[in-house]
């Protein structure tokens, strides 16, 4: 019995394994056995006969083991239970698969006249039974799916559930799969199953969401079979459309801004490919209102940029057939309005779209209706250049631009002319916009693309010339970038439109973007790599000569264009010029060991040129210095290139002797390992032991940084230890009296202090100091620490001079900056809070009692200052967090020796600014549950000290208003800042409310007793400003009134005033209303404004009968006031809600 006859005979329920057997042959690849030879060679009936007996086996087995008894996943994956898959379903499952199979092999060679009705209701019946498949089984429900998928595209009968079925799934997968690409191609295959099911049926209903989600999915977007499903989804059903484009709409603003481009050509395949209705739904719903949101959308809206990209696409297609006919008819009742709008922002996207898109015009009408259209709207970008504002006048030069470079060919030569001169001659020079002068500059560059229009701008642009000097840099910048791009398509010679004289003065004294770009643009000229390393050399002497400020610039940002070795190549050229330089200035002993070749520059420059001799050597270490990190990581080029400059600098130390050639010599020394250059160590110490007090910055720092980078700095810090040891007065800090001092003469503490200064102040120069050993740091920090005695004796009434003071006061400043430095070193342990702690003292035991009034004028003011300093000092200590929680204590306490002081009130602004960052390291830091109970009493210390400062304030003005005044004025920062501290808090409740319950009372007590001294009625007003109230007030209110979180914070502390009845006249209450008024200026607390005056107004009914007053009475016209303040407050509360 054959093969063929044998399958026949297996599809049926009594020899169900026979078939199974057949079915394992036909997936064994190995196997001659197949079901896609086999099926071909069945006649007719037999196919037939297959079909009906394997539809009565499916029947059979699925009546045997119906799916209601099927063992799903859910009890598969039921707990810890084992669940036991039964024979009979294993067996059921096989012949679902092996009928899948024969099926699916039976489409693919179905022909003409079969009767294939019980293959139809095989695949009926699969389609029935699909979705109850166990989990276990995907591969069988994808092997079923499958089968649809074919049954679609064979296109037989039935096909619509069948498709429905295999779309459903298909759907599903790319909407949840990762990587959906796979499925997207089937998708794309049956996307015509969509057009056989009505939108508005059940079926339609239950795709909508699923196929809305494709359009979130970028991975549908950029994919082309994904462009092409959702292009056509445009040709399902006009409302789908309208949903599709709102789906877009919301989704941009979440696309990046590549993804754009990918929905605009969706938007324009399906636009292509629609017809009748679907296309002017298209037409009206989506590109013409894309158009719309183009021109009406701020330009900052996060999606105003992508509409404007989905649109950009659409312009690019004009030369497709349709296109320009859809644009001008789309354009027509929308865009000529746009850009005659009032408002500039509208006009400004009209002009933009107007220009992408010119000429706007429909290719069906005469050439000579298209010229008068084109001419009008050529005369309309001659208007919109003459735009009143600026952001319209900038859309248009881009515009033009972009016009010119498309249509050059096309637009009269009398026009272009005209509409570049329009721009060279006049929008380059607009003086009210630097925004549409650089826009010109920028878009120039569009034109210049386009070759054509070299032969015309090069006789334009030289007018352009003086735009270099240009106020705003960032039309300098777009300037430059126009000479670049010149220079880049060969458009003329740069030279021509700009001199080498300006761009060199401009690139000497402008900012990096700026210079950076000059010297992009000259490079070439100045260092051409491609010849040889003497013209380089040559060049360089040529800038130097002509602009050395410009070649110091050039050279500083050359390494940005060439390769560190050909830095490295001119720095070795510039070492051999200056030989040679020498050994031509009759140095025998160079000539001697010097061998190399004289270059054509020994006729040009002579050692006697100091200025160029400097200028070269500035011009070395400023090539060394950009590639410094590159020559390091190169450890070979590094030990060259230091052989070869260690050999010669001590010659050119010895014949360059002028002062502004040993500053670079010096950082040239230091840019070397100090072992190549041991005799210059001697050199620069020297040098910075016979500078003298005062000395300029300059002329000490190379030679600190020098030392510093040999590892030197000990030395450094050695002879500032020596010089403060030898000025220091002999006797203890108790001797009354004369101070005699040893050596003063010889010593120079004053410059050893500028030296720490600038150690100190310099990231590189203090990293090197603190890689010292503790042990050669301590003398200069004890040094430091004894120079307290000498302000102690002056205080005392010794004889000192003013210049001796004011050294000791910096060396008991810099004490405290170095404590702070070392403690910041070694955390670990608390010497130098110590310290710190120990001049607190110092200066409360010692200082403090010279804060009075009896102490002599020089007494209070240096005691002022060392107070002052050190308040500073504790101040950066805990600004640092190099404090712990003893040392803040320890502060407060100082902190309120000071205020208690007579004239303590003059260090408030200190204080407050100490107060501020001892909140800020109470307020941003979560304390441990064992210092919980010591932060909140530090917090009520804290609010108590500055309750004292507020009324020490008030005092003041009540005594002396003059002083007052000035005390309020020079607290007014270091209040606001200690204020923004309660910003950054919301646990720590006591603190907010201690501090603006202070400034709460403070301002209704000062505002009410300026009431109170009233005596007419006349003098009763409306405050309109906060300089209408009185100093205090007017101080607390503006600093409040500069941050909305304080000024509400503030509010809820009045509101609880209010609750609280602590206002108990009607003085108070209208000081109340008169703070209210002030704030009310400022629309941001319309709800706190209102709930406070409808409080109030509450509480002032209780006053009502003061109105039966004379009208004279003062207590009747501050009744009568304040109620219409509280009218005037509740009115505008009132206005939003209209």
């Amino acid at each position: 019995m054959s093969k063929r006859k044998q399958f026949l005979e297996s599809v049926h329920h009594e020899h169900v394994q026979d078939f199974l057997n057949f079915i394992r042959l036909h997936k064994d690849g190995a196997d001659p056995f197949g079901l896609a030879e086999v099926l071909p060679e069945l006649q007719r009936s037999q196919r037939q006969e297959l079909w009906e007996r394997q539809l009565k086996l499916l029947q059979h087995s699925l009546t045997a083991h119906p799916p209601e008894r099927w063992i799903t996943g859910a009890e598969e994956d039921a707990g810890d239970m084992e669940v036991e898959i039964s024979e009979e379903q294993i067996q059921t499952m096989a012949v679902i698969e092996g009928v899948t199979i024969v099926s699916t092999v039976s489409v693919d060679i179905l022909q003409e006249n079969d009767n294939y009705t019980s293959l139809l209701e095989c695949a009926q019946t699969l389609n029935c039974i699909e979705s109850a498949l166990p989990l276990s089984h995907t591969p069988l429900q994808q092997a079923i799916h499958w089968l649809f998928e074919c049954w679609w595209r064979r296109d037989l009968k039935g096909k619509e559930d069948l498709g429905w079925t295999a779309f459903l799934v298909c759907l599903e997968n790319t909407v949840t799969l990762e990587k959906p690409v796979s499925e997207l191609r089937r998708l794309c295959t049956l996307r015509e199953v969509l057009l056989s099911v009505d939108f508005a049926s059940e079926r339609g209903q239950q795709v909508i969401d699923p196929l809305l989600q494709c359009f979130f999915r970028p991975s549908h977007i950029k994919q082309e079979e994904g462009k092409r499903f959702l292009a056509f989804l445009f040709s399902w059903n006009d409302n789908f459309i309208r949903m599709i484009h709102e789906t877009i709409k919301n989704q941009l603003q979440f696309f990046p801004k590549t993804l754009s481009v990918h929905v605009a050509e969706i938007y324009f395949r399906a636009w292509r490919k629609a017809s009748g209705s679907f296309l002017e739904e298209i037409e009206s719903t989506c590109i013409q209102d894309l158009m719309q949101h183009a021109m009406l959308l701020h330009r900052n809206s996060p999606v105003h940029s992508k509409v404007r990209q989905i649109l950009t696409y659409f312009h690019k297609q004009k030369f497709r057939e349709g296109v320009d006919e859809m644009l001008h008819r789309l354009y027509k009742p929308i865009l000529w309005k746009a850009l005659k709008a009032t408002n500039a922002e509208v006009r400004a996207s009209a002009t933009l779209l107007f220009t992408e898109a010119f000429p706007i015009h429909d290719p069906s009408m005469s050439s000579e209706m298209v010229d008068q259209a084109v001419q009008k709207q050529l005369d309309l970008l001659f208007a919109l250049l003459d735009d009143p504002q600026p952001l319209v006048r900038s859309s248009a030069v881009l515009g033009v631009c972009s016009v010119l470079a498309r249509c050059w060919e096309v637009i009269p030569s009398t026009v272009i002319t005209d509409l570049l001169e329009k721009l060279i001659l006049q929008l380059a020079n607009d003086t009210s916009s630097p925004d549409v002068r650089c826009s010109v500059f920028m878009c120039m560059s569009i034109i210049l693309d386009n070759s054509l229009s070299h032969p015309l701008m090069e006789k334009l642009l030289p007018a352009l010339k003086s735009s270099l000097h240009d106020s705003s840099e960032k039309v300098r910048v777009a300037f430059v970038g126009m000479l670049l791009k010149i220079k880049a398509v060969r458009a003329a010679k740069f030279w021509k439109v700009c001199s080498l004289e300006h761009l060199l003065a401009r690139l000497e004294i402008d900012s990096p973007p700026v210079s950076k770009r000059i010297v992009n643009l000259l490079f070439n000229s100045f260092f051409p790599v491609n010849q040889p390393e003497t013209v380089w050399c040559e060049r360089c002497v040529t800038l130097i000569q002509t602009n050395p400020g410009a070649a110091r610039k050039f050279y500083q940002h050359a390494y940005l264009y060439t390769a560190p070795a050909n830095i490295v190549k001119l720095m070795l050229v510039i070492r051999k010029c200056l030989n040679v330089c020498i050994q031509n200035a009759g140095d025998d002993e160079l000539a001697s060991s010097n061998k190399e070749n004289s270059t054509m520059l020994e006729d040009v420059l002579s050692v006697q040129d100091t200025a160029s001799m400097a200028s070269l050597l500035e011009i070395l270490v400023i090539l060394w210095k950009s590639v410094q990190k590159s020559l390091m990581a190169n450890q070979e080029a590094f030990k060259y290139t230091t052989s070869k400059f260690a050999s010669v600098l001590p010659q050119y130390l010895k014949i360059f002797q002028e002062e502004r050639c040993k500053a670079p010599l010096i950082l040239l020394a230091s840019l070397l390992p100090a072992s190549s250059v041991p005799a210059l160590r001697s050199k620069v110490m020297s040098h910075l032991r016979s500078l003298k007090a005062g000395t300029a910055v300059t002329a000490y720092s190379q030679s600190v940084e020098c030392l510093c980078s040999w590892g030197q700095i000990s030395h450094i810090v050695e002879l500032i230890e020596n010089w403060l040891v030898e000025a220091i007065p002999q006797g203890d800090e108790d001797t009354s009296g004369k101070v005699h001092f040893d050596g003063l003469e010889e010593s120079k503490p004053d410059l050893g202090l500028e030296y720490l200064d600038y150690v100190l102040l310099h990231p590189k120069t203090r990293d090197c100091l603190f890689t010292l050993p503790l042990d050669q740091i301590r003398p200069l920090h004890k040094a430091l620490d004894k120079w307290k005695s000498l302000l102690f004796s002056s205080l005392s009434g010794a004889e000192v001079s003013v210049a001796v003071i004011e050294t000791a006061l910096r060396a008991f400043i810099f004490h405290g900056r170095l404590c702070i430095h070392l403690q910041h070193k070694y955390p670990e342990e608390r010497e130098f809070l110590k310290s710190l702690e120990h001049s607190v003292s110092w200066v409360e035991e010692r200082v403090l009692p010279f804060l009075a009034s009896s102490s002599s004028e020089q007494q209070l003011s240096l005691s002022r200052k060392t107070v002052e300093s050190c308040l500073t000092v504790c101040k950066d200590v805990l600004r640092v967090s190099v404090g712990d929680g003893d040392f803040r204590d320890h502060l407060l306490q100082h902190v309120a020796s000071v205020l208690q002081t007579e004239k303590g009130y003059m260090c408030i602004p200190p204080v407050l600014a100490l107060l501020t960052e001892v909140a800020q390291g109470c307020l941003s830091h979560k304390p441990e549950e064992d210092q919980e109970d010591q932060l909140s009493l530090t917090i009520r210390i804290l609010t108590n000290i500055f309750q004292k400062v507020v009324e020490i304030i008030a005092h003041r003005l009540r005594k002396d208003k003059e002083e007052g005044q000035e005390l309020c004025c020079s607290s007014e920062e270091a209040l606001y800042d200690f204020l923004l501290v309660t910003k950054f808090t919301t646990e720590r409740s006591e603190f907010i409310t201690g501090v603006f319950s202070s400034l709460c009372a403070a301002v209704i007590i000062d505002i009410s007793r300026t009431l109170q001294k009233i005596s007419h009625v006349e003098e009763v007003l409306t405050p309109e400003s906060v300089n209408d109230l009185p100093p205090l007030s007017n101080t607390i209110l503006k600093v409040i009134l500069r941050s909305p979180a304080v000024t509400r914070f503030f509010l809820s502390e009045m509101s609880s005033s209010i609750e609280s009845e602590a206002i108990d006249s009607i003085t108070q209450w209208a000081a109340v209303t008169h703070i209210l008024t002030i704030i009310k200026q400022s629309d941001a607390f319309i709800v706190e404004l209102k709930e406070i005056a409808l409080s109030v107004r509450r509480q002032i009914q209780n006053y009502y009968n003061i109105t039966a007053e004379n009208s004279d009475n003062i207590q009747r016209t501050l009744y009568e006031s304040t109620v219409r303040m509280l009218n005037d407050i509740l009115n505008q509360c009132q206005q939003p809600n209209i």
